[in-house]
Formats: structure tokens, sequence, C-alpha cells
């Protein structure tokens, strides 16, 4: 283990724009701990890291931004689903910056595709928005699924003279012009100012929870609790791919976090923790307990969730300490990581029938 003040000295070699504002807070749910008996319950809200609604990729940007700038670049193109956060949130950065950002805008069927929630925001904030019909069944996350809907946005920005950075979606995997792990570096971060957070307050957690996708805030988090917490178990819930999937992007990109930072970066199997039975019936799609989640947080301590990424992630909390899957008095800290702009395109899902 390292001390929280080494790992700072560690991070300070890398570039940083500074975007979000930190620390976030730390509070415990005083009423849903007594509803949800046997744990000690806590949000880390990093919903409210304030760039553009906030959100968890304020942190990664950050580091991102921080290179870009180094690189030069004077255009960001990136790319993920129409309703995406990290979109939204690079828009904002790009702004901030005075950099150009240019968003392709995966659109599959069965997604809210109106000018609402995060796309109106990309719109109101300047990005230079491409939406394009994307069907078959490869995701997102790879540059090599989406090479043909990106490749030659890339090529037009060039060709007028920009040079471009293109960031990987969710700022997690080593692709495009991201040759480090930058986008978890800043959940590395995080995981640092939560520690010095729980420890103020009387505790050391014994369980984060969040909801993970690209799988670079699990990848940070799992790398920072490994130096500072070992004892820390990190829980993602995912939202979209499998847990074999999913705990391979985490390994991968939390091995490289480890190595970046001069660190052993060997990460063994049983200390990557990815649950894939909250999905439902894929992403972006709400079914009842997400639904009864983000009410429960709404209702008992006026906190939004979104139905995409933490009511899934809230779901399954609220599952699997109903299974008593949590030792007794255990303290559980549930990362809330933004997407609250997704809940306008749902709305007619949310309130259902009159009275519900």
């Amino acid at each position: 283990m390292i001390s929280t003040s080494h790992l700072s000295r560690k991070l300070e070699r890398f570039f940083r724009l500074s975007l979000a504002h930190l620390p976030t807070p730390l509070d415990r749910l005083e009423d849903l701990s007594r509803v949800m008996e046997g744990i000690n319950l806590f949000m880390k809200r990093d919903d409210q890291t304030g760039l553009a609604f906030g959100g968890n990729k304020a942190r990664k940007l950050e580091f991102i931004m921080g290179d870009a700038i180094e690189q030069r670049a004077d255009s960001i193109v990136t790319w993920a689903g129409v309703q995406s956060n990290w979109c939204r949130q690079v828009a904002a950065a790009a702004a901030r910056s005075g950099q150009r950002a240019v968003l392709v805008l995966l659109k599959k069927p069965g997604m809210p595709v109106g000018e609402d929630g995060n796309l109106l925001l990309d719109r109101i904030l300047g990005a230079h928005v491409r939406i394009v019909e994307a069907g078959g069944e490869k995701g997102f996350l790879e540059l090599e699924n989406v090479r043909e809907y990106v490749e030659p946005v890339v090529a037009e920005e060039e060709a007028a003279g920009r040079r471009t950075y293109l960031a990987p979606v969710g700022g997690s995997l080593l692709e495009g012009s991201m040759s480090r792990p930058l986008g978890a570096l800043g959940y590395v971060r995080a995981f640092a100012e939560l520690l010095d957070q729980s420890r103020a307050m009387g505790f050391t957690p014994d369980t984060v929870l969040l909801a993970t996708g690209s799988a670079g805030t699990q990848a940070g988090l799992l790398a920072g609790a490994k130096l500072l917490s070992p004892e820390t178990r990190v829980v993602g819930v995912s939202v979209a791919g499998s847990a074999d999937t999913v705990s391979g992007y985490v390994r991968t990109i939390a091995e490289a976090s480890l190595e970046a930072l001069d660190e052993d970066p060997s990460i063994s199997q049983e200390e990557i923790v990815v649950l894939d039975n909250y999905i439902g019936q894929g992403y972006g799609i709400m079914y009842p307990a997400v639904k009864s989640a983000m009410r429960l947080l709404a209702r008992m301590e006026g906190i939004l969730l979104d139905p995409v990424y933490t009511g899934k992630s809230m779901a399954g909390l609220v599952d699997l300490i109903g299974k008593g899957w949590f030792r007794e008095g255990e303290n559980v800290v549930f990362l809330h990581t933004g997407g609250t702009p997704a809940l306008f395109p749902y709305r007619e899902e949310l309130l259902g029938k009159p009275g519900d």
C-alpha cells in the first residue's frame, strides 16, 4: 500500500485541466440506511462535478483534455449513443478550453432520438453533431466497431486543416489519440479523495458499488483501491456488456493505470467484480425495478437517478441488500455517476398512467 499523498505526487506527472468541482460530497443516506437494514449506506456525489450538469466524465476529461492540449489539438472528435453523457461533457469541456467538439452520435432502433436530454445540451454547448444510423449487434465501445462512422469525420476535420484528437468513448480504452489510461487515472484520483473523506467520517469503505459501462470508472477505482485500501471491494453493475466482457475491459484498463503509475500492474480475477444480471433487455431500456429504485431515492432522499446508469445500479444494490449479499454492518458507498439529463427523454415511461 501507499499513502494518498504519495499517490497524488505520482498523478502530478500527468497534465490535468481543472474542469470539475472537487471534492464532491460524500453523504450518509440516513433514511435509506434505516430501510435497508443491516448496512450503512453512503453516496459519493459525482453527479455534482459541476461540468454541464455534472457526472463522472468530468474527472476523466480533466486528464484527457490536458493530453489534447499537450498535443495542440483544436478539434476533439468522439462518438457514442445519441443520449450520451460522455458526449455532453466532451462538448462542455471543449467549450471551456476553446476547442471544437465534433460528436458522432450513433442511433440504434428503440433508443430515444428527440432533441431532448443530452442531445439538446450538445446543441446548446455548440458541438458539431453528426447522427448516424447504426444497426447490427456490435457495441459502440471499440473503435474497430465504429470505424466506418468515425474515420470519415476525422478525415473531414483534418482536410479542413484542424489538428484532431480522437477521444475514445467514455475516455476508457487506449484507442484513437489516447495512448495512456487517462480517463481511469481520474478515478484513481477519485478513490484517494473518497478514502480521505470516509476516514475523516470515521470509516473505511467495505464496498464501492457503481454502474459500469465502458469500464474506465470501475478500473480506476479498482486500481486506486489496490494501491490505497486493498480490503475495499469495487463492484460494477453492468448496464450493457456481459460480466466476462466488462471484466476484461476492467482488467486491461486497471493494469494499464497501475503501470502508468510505476506500480505492480497485476490484477487477479478475484479482484474484479462485475454483475450482469441487472441489464434487463439491454442498454438504455428501462424496466420496473429501475423505475422503483429511482422513485425510492427521489422520495426518500431527494436524489435523482437516471434510467440508463444509476437507476440500474441502484436497482441492483436494492436487490443485493434484499438477498443478504452484504455482511451485517458493512459500509457501502454508492457512486452516483450522474446522467440526470437522460431523465427527460424517458418522461412517458417514468410517468406512466396518471396516479402512478
